[in-house]
Formats: structure tokens, sequence, C-alpha cells
């Protein structure tokens, strides 16, 4: 089994910065192909945000971050980074880490295996 656990969310005005961090536990954890941050606003489906192809460190960003946002592992901590910056009001939603054994496009869901419980993320104008 694999726990992620996310830390890091908050309320910050538009035009701010956070980072929030996923740390991966259990057994299996280290070899997980991609690790992803997805995120989901009221009334709206889970979108993918920016995932990482570990073993080479390719990253992949949704259009709508592209610029704004950079994931990043520590491979030592087994900790997934999301820094976010420029933050926008559209950007509010619970931002959930995720982890896959499995190919495909990881920008879609329904490759990952794991999932954290979420971390609120509020951006106000």
């Amino acid at each position: 089994q694999v726990q992620l656990v996310e830390s890091g969310g908050g309320s910050v005005q538009a035009g701010g910065s956070l980072r929030l961090s996923c740390a991966a536990s259990g057994r299996y954890s280290r070899s997980m192909r991609y690790m992803g941050w997805f995120r989901q606003a009221p009334g709206k489906e889970r979108e993918g945000v920016a995932a990482i192809y570990t073993s080479t460190g390719i990253t992949y960003y949704a259009d709508s971050v592209t610029g704004r946002f950079t994931i990043s592992r520590d491979n030592a901590k087994n900790t997934l980074y999301l820094q976010m910056n420029s933050l926008k009001p559209e950007d509010t939603a619970i931002y959930f880490c995720a982890g896959a054994y499995s190919t495909g496009y990881p920008l879609e869901d329904r490759i990952y295996d794991y999932w954290g419980q979420g971390t609120q993320v509020t951006v106000s104008s």
C-alpha cells in the first residue's frame, strides 16, 4: 500500500504564491511511474494540473498553469512538490496528489492508482 499526504494549502490573494507538498510512504511508493497533481473546483470535474515521470524527471503541465506552476520531486525525501506562482482566483480548488504505476497520458486521472486526501487552495481577488 501507498500513502500520500498533502500539505501546504491555504488562502492567498491573487498574484501570490503557495507551495504544496505530498509526502509518499509505504511499500513500492518509490517505484511509481508517474506522480501528479490534480485539482477539483466546486461543480467542476477533476483536472490534471501537473505530472512528473519519476525515472527521467520529464514534466507535464496543463495549459492553464504553464509558466506559473512548477512540479518537482525530492527523491531522497520521497516528496512531491507543486510551486504555484501568480495565482489567480480560478486556481481555487482542492488539490490532490496522486501516484501511478500504469502507462498512459499523465494528466489523465484514470491512470492513477493512489490518491491523497486533498488540500484546499483559495485565491481571492
